[in-house]
């Protein structure tokens, strides 16, 4: 797979001279600090695995929603009270 990233000048300059102090292509700095993000990364959610079942699983079921705009919030309303002496 191929993937193009597109970079701002500076930026460019920026990775080249990181890449040339640690002795390294610019290539191979990318491919360093994507294998450290990779090795990082979790496996996908199974929300059908209870030991996986967070409130991070929750949160991303919920930003994938087709349904975002649906409010979760209960509407709140005051309770009746009556008026007790002592």
């Amino acid at each position: 797979m191929t993937i193009t990233l597109p970079l701002q000048p500076q930026e460019e300059a920026r990775l080249i001279a990181l890449a040339r102090s640690k002795g390294l292509s610019p290539e191979a700095l990318v491919r360093e600090a994507l294998d450290k993000i990779l090795a990082g990364a979790s496996e996908p959610l199974d929300p059908l695995q209870p030991e996986r079942m967070t409130g991070a699983a929750l949160v991303a079921a919920m930003e994938s929603s087709p349904y975002r705009e649906t409010d979760l919030e209960t509407a709140r309303a005051r309770f009746p009270v009556r008026d007790v002496t002592f």
